[in-house]
């Protein structure tokens, strides 16, 4: 008799059991191909179980052609049904995930780019779902079109015209999940195998690494206190396009003056290449007025790329590309391709929460928030380490950068620092140059309070000076 360890206790109905058991022994060659199986009242008998749960566990195994029926002898294993055993993968309850790790040991997570997740406008978000969700069209929840819903489109360039002084028509917007997805419909637009891709270093990494699945050559250039020192871009050579963060210098935090802003345009007609602006934190200036884009001094030269990422929070995956006029119908198709188009119905509430004003006051409010917490996180530093540390890069955005210069943040000390339940991240894991930064490091405060600011910073001196002590 065929034994079958039925449970009872499961949530699995007892059919789905008794067909995934016989199944899984006839795939592993333990009921092998021409082997008859118990009939379907004994095997009820044995299991104590209704013949009908034996019945409807054969029909799933016959329709799938695990088992033949022939007709008054029973049933029997079907040949080609033996499916040789690999090593199986750990179960997934048994990988450590690290954000449940983190909790567990109460890290306090100095990432950069993270907004106040709590302080998200769940109320106004929701009110603006609800009267979305009642008043559209049926057909607003078919297919759509792949440069984002007009209505966003509309709202987006008044906006930016007006907060970011962005030169542009509606067409010339193309809506993306994220500016992941509009850095990835960039490198696909305009490069190919062996191309040159001029960019400041350091910059983030995740950049880098889109640019680099192009095959491109990268050309770095370094950056100072105001950004790309343009005076070294190369003149004898032909790049396709010079990636900037002009506003908020990525990781570094300088703001590009306009005469270099005005030699990277001369540089790109020149030499005819493409200016690829990440106006990357620029919501969040705290010092001085807010400062212009790129994009508005040659928008035909200059792609421009936005996120709502850092504004409202990395869950709605909302951003945006504007483009020349001449790359307009080219990256459509582009981005039909990648997913046919950004959801339909988060677009009409973005535009909603745009158009009735909401997303300036938000971020007005933030702006105080963030202010706030900056000033606490460099008063934490100075009084903790003494003055003995350099912050740069604190002017706008939701990280600075530290710099202890007798120290070189190896993986050694990295992984000694997380040990006292901090985490840093290095800007050298940033640079194309390598051992330019080993002594700097970003700290993002965007998204913590200010207790978990000052139990981090608390942190991070013990861990060093512990650290000075074992070496």
């Amino acid at each position: 008799m065929l034994w079958i360890p039925i449970d009872r206790s499961l949530d699995i109905p007892l059919i789905r059991q008794v067909y995934q058991l016989i199944r899984e022994r006839i795939l592993n060659g333990n009921l092998q191909s021409g082997e008859k199986l118990p009939s379907t009242r004994a095997l009820s008998t044995e299991l104590k179980v209704s013949r009908n749960v034996i019945l409807e566990a054969y029909d799933q195994l016959l329709a799938e052609g695990f088992v033949v029926s022939r007709m008054g002898s029973g049933t029997f294993v079907a040949e080609g049904t033996f499916l040789e055993q690999q090593k199986k993968i750990p179960s997934f309850h048994s990988l450590n995930w690290g954000e449940d790790k983190n909790k567990e040991n109460d890290m306090i997570s100095f990432r950069s780019g993270i907004p106040a997740l709590d302080l998200f406008p769940r109320k106004t978000w929701a009110k603006l779902s609800y009267t979305i969700w009642n008043d559209i069209a049926s057909s607003t929840f078919g297919y759509d079109i792949p440069e984002g819903r007009p209505e966003l489109r509309q709202v987006l360039s008044r906006y930016l015209l007006k907060t970011r002084g962005v030169d542009c028509h509606p067409e010339q917007i193309v809506i993306t999940s994220g500016a992941t997805q509009a850095l990835t419909l960039v490198s696909k637009l305009l490069l190919s195998p062996d191309d040159l891709v001029i960019m400041e270093d350091p910059i983030t990494n995740d950049i880098q690494t889109i640019f680099k699945t192009t095959d491109s050559i990268l050309y770095p250039i370094p950056v100072d206190e105001y950004g790309m020192k343009t005076s070294l871009l190369p003149v004898n050579k032909n790049p396709k396009l010079v990636f900037i963060t002009p506003s908020h210098q990525f990781p570094l935090g300088g703001t590009l003056p306009i005469q270099r802003r005005i030699q990277l345009i001369n540089y790109s007609r020149k030499t005819n290449c493409y200016l690829v602006e990440d106006d990357y934190d620029s919501e969040f200036r705290y010092e001085g007025p807010p400062v212009s884009s790129l994009q508005g001094l040659d928008p035909e030269h200059v792609l421009y790329i936005g996120s709502f990422s850092k504004i409202l929070s990395p869950a709605l995956r909302m951003g945006y590309l504007i483009l020349p006029s001449h790359l307009i119908e080219k990256c459509r198709k582009l981005k039909w391709f990648s997913d046919l188009h950004t959801p339909s119905l988060d677009q009409l509430i973005l535009a909603r929460f745009i158009g009735e004003g909401y997303l300036e006051r938000h971020i007005t409010k933030m702006k105080k928030i963030y202010k706030d917490r900056r000033n606490f996180l460099i008063h934490c530093l100075e009084i903790t380490f003494s003055n003995k540390v350099n912050i740069f890069g604190y002017s706008t955005g939701l990280h600075l950068i530290v710099e202890l210069s007798e120290f070189h943040f190896s993986k050694e000390l990295l992984e000694w620092i997380e040990q006292f339940g901090v985490k840093v991240y290095p800007v050298e894991d940033h640079t194309i140059e390598k051992e330019k930064y080993t002594n700097r490091i970003i700290l993002g405060f965007g998204h913590l309070k200010k207790e978990e600011i000052k139990k981090g910073v608390i942190r991070l001196h013990k861990a060093i000076d512990n650290f000075k002590l074992k070496n």
